[in-house]
């Protein structure tokens, strides 16, 4: 299986699908970070650069995918952006997605975005963008699942479409599993895990971690008495005896599935690597569809 990525990030979707056999045709990746990254782990891979601008390269018009994916800008959709949906330019990524699919016509793709999706504009946006891959021939299915239900210790519900060229129950068939294989996907169950977080140095502590927001104040009680409320602006916090500390960017990297020392590249500083790690996605949700894929494509 051959696949395509647009707003690549850092990619998760090829560390996820490298133990499966599939192998990138090209990546469309801008920001400069992550394109570091990128050049970094794949030099052999091209990166198209802005997806919007893509469709007269020789190696896009030339090489076939089997599976187009990518999870486009989310702040226009996001709860905590402005809400403005298709009408924002970021929004209008979502449409580039498909212009991509039309011009391609992969027999798969896979669209991930933010809840916020769902109710954009009362939930118009989210209607005419299903109008649109449908328009397409392509038959779809879309799920909220939460990464914590993957093995990674984080609350982290995205929105997933799957879609197969001309059959929606290829595509329902991978996001809803039959009664036999249920059980490590979406849940609505509450779960709270106690996980261990390395110190930079590699000696363990068992700690907690609430699961904040990027960005939320919230309370965290120690054993002497309550913490005052604490802000971070990147990623979550964890108690750690009585002090209340962020998590480093290597921990971050593995509450998403990652090594640890993926971003840590030369000259990576700590603000890069959270910005681009908190973009990815979860490695054990895309691994999860890969292998679901995988399964209906041997039936």
């Amino acid at each position: 299986m051959q696949y395509g990525s647009v707003c690549s990030g850092i990619e998760a979707a090829t560390v996820a699908w490298e133990p499966l056999g599939w192998t990138p045709a090209w990546f469309s990746e801008i920001e400069e970070f992550p394109k570091r990254v990128l050049d970094f782990h794949y030099p052999e891979v091209k990166n198209l650069g802005d997806m919007t601008k893509i469709y007269d390269n020789e190696i896009f018009k030339k090489k076939d995918i089997d599976i187009l994916v990518g999870g486009t800008p989310c702040q226009s959709f996001s709860i905590a952006g402005d809400r403005k949906g298709l009408d924002d330019p970021r929004g209008d990524l979502a449409l580039e997605f498909l212009r991509i699919a039309k011009v391609k016509k992969p027999r798969w793709f896979i669209w991930e975005n933010v809840p916020g999706i769902l109710s954009s504009n009362g939930g118009k946006d989210f209607g005419a963008f299903l109008r649109s891959i449908q328009k397409l021939g392509y038959g779809f299915a879309y799920r909220v699942l939460d990464a914590k239900n993957f093995g990674v210790p984080q609350k982290r519900r995205r929105v997933f479409i799957v879609g197969y060229l001309g059959d929606w129950r290829s595509a329902a068939a991978v996001l809803f599993e039959s009664d036999c294989c249920q059980g490590n996907s979406s849940s609505s169950e509450k779960t709270e895990y106690k996980i261990t977080c390395p110190y930079p140095e590699g000696a363990p502590v068992n700690c907690f971690t609430p699961y904040p927001k990027i960005g939320e104040a919230i309370r965290i009680y120690g054993t002497n008495g309550s913490a005052p409320p604490v802000k971070t602006s990147g990623c979550a916090l964890i108690l750690q005896g009585d002090e209340v500390r962020r998590l480093t960017p290597t921990e971050c990297e593995k509450l998403q599935g990652f090594s640890g020392d993926y971003t840590n590249i030369l000259g990576a500083t700590d603000s890069q690597r959270y910005k681009a790690i908190g973009n990815s996605m979860a490695i054990p949700v895309m691994s999860w569809i890969g292998q679901r894929i995988n399964l209906i494509e041997t039936l």
